[in-house]
């Protein structure tokens, strides 16, 4: 991957994480930043696994959708799990 294709994946990454947190429903415990790193993440995961699933990720125009979709899914699958684990660490036996 090109230095300018991971600056671009991390930029989609803000997106895909905030769409992924949307796509979640219920409240999530979690913050900004941590939506954004989950987003960011599975930028990089979705761009690695798209072309390993055979998705074509090579369109014609300036935006691949099936690719951004494929990354929503899996931020929005990280966006429920940091959601779980931050839930489950915030209400302890030492908080009442």
């Amino acid at each position: 991957m090109t230095p300018t294709g991971i600056i671009i994946t991390i930029l989609i990454g803000v997106v895909v994480g905030v769409l992924g947190r949307l796509v979640v429903p219920g409240r999530q415990p979690i913050g900004f930043l941590v939506t954004i790193l989950v987003g960011i993440v599975a930028a990089f995961i979705g761009a690695w696994l798209a072309p390993k699933l055979g998705i074509p990720t090579g369109t014609s125009g300036p935006i691949d959708w099936i690719l951004l979709l494929v990354q929503v899914v899996i931020a929005a699958i990280g966006v429920a799990i940091a959601a779980a684990v931050m839930g489950r660490r915030r209400t302890g036996t030492l908080r009442r």
